[in-house]
């Protein structure tokens, strides 16, 4: 898509008497304190390029997405099982816009893959129909970091093992209904390969898929260690910039700026590691960080790895939180504990895996640390002692993180 800025002429002189200007409240710069049209009223006026190619349903063949393109997602479009779907240095893939079960978004399912491999000077970029950016531009000039939510995401899914509620080893991704095969995701291949994703920057996205449910800018559900994964950029993404559904992925280099929930969410026992990752939160993000850890009773032993990374919020350690932090730079880390009824038994949750050393914080400096409850019990005041004990805070130095190629960067944000 491309914008075009349309001039109205007058065709009738009204009197001179009045303040002239544009009166069609539907012009981009209408004056409501004119009198007199003078014919200046601009219009934003959308037209296909003729380099533009739409794109929905199911992907059943291998295929190229090239660079002279800009490719227009409109719905789900679905990389089926056998199918790889590659992505040349430079591509520009725009989401339409829409809600619910209109949303656009890339779904790469169960046996699918993607190959999208840009470099740092020409980016792979996902971004929204109403960007006004071009083939051959590295960002546009009409949107900004407060613009969420004008599409939807990319979605992944593999064969790698998660914990789902129940005992399940399947399970079905947030957003997609169950009558949707393609949103299965889970299994028992830990090195499950799913493609390779590199130099990939997602902008405005997480459209609107439910009450309070929007979508990922990236979403992980159960990627396996087969899947190679580096140099992400999430920015301006109303929902999670990254959430891992579980899966063994190792992903590194990864910023993610002004979401409008957390930066980077984990859930199912995701037990990858993700390495070198900054996060800047925007005034109506949630977490930095929130991780949760297995949800029923099958891979319960996976641990998550955190290092080398620098956020400008908080971090959330929630239900069964288990994993390693090493070199991490934080605001406030939240440790959740959780009792039975009488308020005095202690049930599994982050606070007892920091105790038994399933939580791991190694070279981590923060600002303060808050032991909380969701139920209405007190938390002793021991469990505070406890965890500024076991968390030692210290001075980290951090490797850099390649941000030069990056929407935030090129804008001045980050």
């Amino acid at each position: 898509m491309k914008f075009q800025v349309i001039s109205v002429l007058a065709l009738v002189t009204l009197f001179s008497c009045k303040k002239p200007g544009c009166t069609d409240p539907a012009a981009i710069n209408y004056n409501e304190k004119a009198k007199k049209d003078n014919g200046t009223c601009e219009y934003v006026v959308e037209t296909l390029s003729s380099s533009t190619v739409t794109k929905a349903g199911a992907i059943t063949a291998n295929e190229t997405w090239t660079a002279n393109n800009i490719y227009k997602l409109v719905g789900k479009v679905v990389v089926e099982a056998g199918v790889t779907l590659t992505i040349e240095p430079g591509t520009i893939i725009k989401g339409e816009q829409g809600t619910g079960t209109l949303a656009s978004a890339l779904v790469v399912a169960q046996g699918g893959k993607i190959n999208a491999v840009g470099t740092a000077s020409a980016p792979i970029i996902f971004t929204s129909i109403l960007d006004n950016i071009q083939p051959g531009q590295l960002t546009g000039t009409n949107l900004d970091e407060t613009d969420q939510g004008l599409w939807g995401g990319i979605i992944i899914l593999g064969y790698a093992p998660i914990s789902a509620t129940d005992g399940d080893v399947l399970s079905q991704i947030e957003g997609i209904p169950t009558s949707d095969a393609f949103g299965a995701f889970g299994g028992i291949d830990d090195a499950d390969n799913s493609g390779h994703l590199e130099y990939i920057s997602i902008r405005h996205g997480g459209a609107l898929i439910g009450a309070g449910n929007e979508i990922n800018g990236l979403t992980l559900g159960g990627v396996g260690t087969g899947t190679t994964i580096s140099n992400i950029e999430v920015v301006a993404n109303l929902d999670d910039g990254i959430e891992f559904f579980g899966g063994t992925v190792n992903v590194s280099n990864i910023i993610v700026g002004y979401q409008g929930d957390d930066a980077i969410d984990i859930d199912m026992n995701y037990a990858g590691t993700i390495d070198k990752f900054l996060v800047i939160n925007g005034t109506n993000s949630d977490e930095s960080l929130e991780i949760d850890g297995p949800e029923g009773v099958t891979y319960t032993n996976g641990m998550f790895t955190l290092s080398n990374g620098a956020t400008n919020g908080n971090a959330d350690f929630k239900s069964k939180a288990q994993g390693n932090l090493i070199n991490v730079l934080l605001n406030t880390i939240k440790i959740r504990s959780s009792f039975e009824t009488d308020c005095v038994t202690e049930k599994t949750d982050a606070y007892t895996n920091l105790v038994n050393g399933n939580l791991n914080f190694s070279q981590t400096e923060y600002s303060s640390i808050n032991v909380y409850t969701a139920t209405s019990c007190t938390v002793p005041t021991s469990y505070q002692t406890t965890a500024v004990n076991l968390i030692s805070n210290s001075m980290i130095v951090l490797p850099p993180v390649s941000v030069s190629w990056t929407w935030g960067y090129i804008n001045g944000k980050y």
